[in-house]
C-alpha cells in the first residue's frame, strides 16, 4: 500500500481497519452499490427526494451561526439555484466555496427553507459548462470507516486498477499481479470473464451496465469473483484434508458391545438421520487419521445422544473421551445426560468446571491424570494447564463457535501423544460458515 499515492501511515492504519493492508486486498474490496452519476439535471428540473448530479457558478457563500454553526453557498446554472449546506466544513473548505467558481455536485435532493438544497453533497471543482467525461461510469459506493471518504477509496482503486492493467500486459509480477488460474474453457463453459477483467468491470461498470443485476450480486463478473472466493475455499479445505489424513490418530476399531448395550437401555430407537450418522462417524473413528466432523441440527433433534454412542466407542477401546460445553448451564445438562445413559454401563466419569474448587477439584484432576475418569465433563476448565489426559482419544465441543480457534485447539493438542491426535466432534445448532 505504501507505494499508492496519498497512502501515508495514518491512512494505511485506517485502512488496514477495513482489512486493506496490501493492493491485492482492494480488488477484493468490493463496491456496496453504485449511483449513476453520468446524467447531469438542470437545477430547475430538481425533485425533492431523488439523488441527482448538477452543476453550477457558486453565487454566494458564508457561514451562519444558530443552533449549529453552518457553512451555505448558493449555486446557479441558468435554470434555478441550489444551495449547499454543511455542518462540518474546515476553514480551507470554506475559503475555497469563493463566488465566481464552479462546481459539479452529487447528493439527494430535499426542500430548504427558501430553495432546493443538497446536504453535504459530494463535489468537485470544475472548468464552467464543464462536459462529462466520454468515459464516464457509474460511481462505485465503498464500505469505508471514519476518516477515509469515499472519494479517497475511489482514487486508491484507480491506482490499484492501473497497477493491475499494467501488470497483466507485463511479464514481471508485482505485488497487485493476479494469476488466471480458470483455463479458458472452464471460463467458455461457466460464461464468467477472466479474473482481472471481473474486478475492474465491478469496481467501475459502464453505464449501460444493468444496476438490477449489479444490485442482486448476479452480474458475470460478480459470479467471477464469488466463484474464485469459493474455489480457493474449497482447494484451502483439500489441503486441510490432505494435512489432515498425514496426521496419526488411535483407531477406535472395536465390536461395540458397549454401544448395543446404550441402545437396548434407551426407551426410543434412533432415527434413520441418527443412524446415518453415528454410522460415518463410527467409520471416522475407526481410521488411523484424526477425525474432524461436524453435527449440525436444531435443539432437541438428538445430537447428544450421537456423542455418547461415539463417547462409548472410544471408551471400549481403551481410551478416555472429554464433552466441553461453553457455559455451566450446557455442561450440567451434558453432565446429567450422559451420567444417565453411561454409568448404568460402569463407566467412570468426572466433572471439571469454575466452580470445581478444593478436594473436589483436586479429586477430578487426579482421576483425569491417571485414566480413572473414562469420560469427563466440563466447561472452559478443561483447557487450563494441570488438566492432563492419560490417554485422551475422542473429543467432543459442544457450540464451538463459542470457544475462539486457539482453545479448541489446545484442547486438541492435550491428547496428542508421540504426534498422535484424538477424534473430534462438533456440535452444533447454529452452523458458522
Amino acid at each position: 500500500m505504501r507505494y499508492l499515492k496519498g497512502v501515508g501511515p495514518q491512512t494505511a492504519e485506517k485502512l488496514a481497519r477495513l482489512g486493506i493492508q496490501q493492493v491485492w486486498d482492494l480488488f477484493f474490496h468490493l463496491p456496496l452499490r453504485y449511483q449513476d452519476r453520468t446524467r447531469i439535471v438542470p437545477i430547475g428540473a430538481l425533485v425533492a427526494g431523488e439523488e441527482a448530479l448538477v452543476q453550477g457558478e457558486v453565487q454566494a457563500s458564508d457561514v451562519r451561526f444558530g443552533r449549529r454553526r453552518m457553512l451555505l453557498a448558493r449555486i446557479s446554472d441558468g435554470t434555478g439555484s441550489l444551495t449547499l449546506r454543511f455542518f462540518h466544513f474546515s476553514a480551507r473548505q470554506q475559503a475555497a466555496l469563493k463566488p465566481g467558481i464552479w462546481l459539479r455536485c452529487y447528493g439527494e435532493v430535499r426542500h430548504g427553507q427558501a430553495t432546493l438544497e443538497l446536504a453535504h453533497p459530494e463535489y468537485h471543482e470544475i472548468e464552467p459548462n464543464e462536459p462529462l467525461p466520454a468515459d464516464a461510469r457509474l460511481t462505485p459506493i465503498y464500505p469505508t470507516t471514519e476518516g477515509v471518504r469515499q472519494a479517497s477509496m475511489r482514487a486508491l482503486t484507480d491506482q490499484a486498477l492501473s497497477r493491475l492493467l499494467a501488470s497483466t500486459a507485463s511479464t514481471t509480477r508485482g505485488e497487485e499481479h493476479l494469476q488466471e488460474l480458470l483455463p479458458d474453457e472452464v471460463l467458455t463453459q461457466l460464461g464468467m470473464p477472466p479474473l482481472a477483467q471481473a474486478i475492474h468491470y465491478v469496481h467501475r461498470p459502464p453505464v449501460e451496465a444493468s444496476q438490477r443485476d449489479l444490485a442482486e450480486g448476479s452480474h458475470p463478473a460478480q459470479q467471477r469473483l464469488a466463484f474464485e472466493e469459493l474455489l480457493a475455499q474449497q482447494l484451502s479445505m483439500q489441503q486441510l484434508r490432505q494435512k489432515n489424513r498425514t496426521q496419526r490418530a488411535p483407531s477406535l476399531a472395536v465390536k461395540g458391545v458397549l454401544r448395543q448395550q446404550l441402545l437396548a437401555q434407551l426407551p426410543f430407537q434412533l432415527t434413520g438421520a441418527q443412524q446415518r450418522v453415528i454410522d460415518e462417524v463410527i467409520h471416522d473413528m475407526q481410521q488411523a487419521s484424526p477425525m474432524q466432523r461436524l453435527v449440525q441440527g436444531d435443539v432437541g433433534c438428538g445430537k447428544t445422544v450421537v456423542a455418547a454412542l461415539a463417547v462409548l466407542q472410544a471408551v471400549e477401546a481403551g481410551y478416555q473421551a472429554v464433552v466441553m460445553a461453553p457455559t455451566e448451564l450446557l455442561a450440567e445438562q451434558h453432565r446429567q445426560n450422559f451420567a444417565q445413559w453411561l454409568l448404568p454401563l460402569s463407566i467412570e466419569m468426572a466433572w471439571l468446571s469454575g466452580r470445581s474448587k478444593g478436594k473436589v477439584r483436586s479429586v477430578a484432576l487426579a482421576q483425569i491424570r491417571s485414566g480413572e475418569a473414562q469420560l469427563v465433563v466440563g466447561t472452559h476448565a478443561l483447557f487450563q494447564e494441570e488438566v492432563v489426559f492419560d490417554r485422551l482419544g475422542f473429543v467432543v465441543v459442544d457450540e464451538q463457535h463459542r470457544f475462539g480457534v486457539h482453545q479448541r485447539l489446545a484442547l486438541r493438542e492435550k491428547g496428542r501423544q508421540q504426534h498422535c491426535f484424538p477424534h473430534q466432534l462438533i456440535m452444533t445448532a447454529t452452523p458458522i460458515p
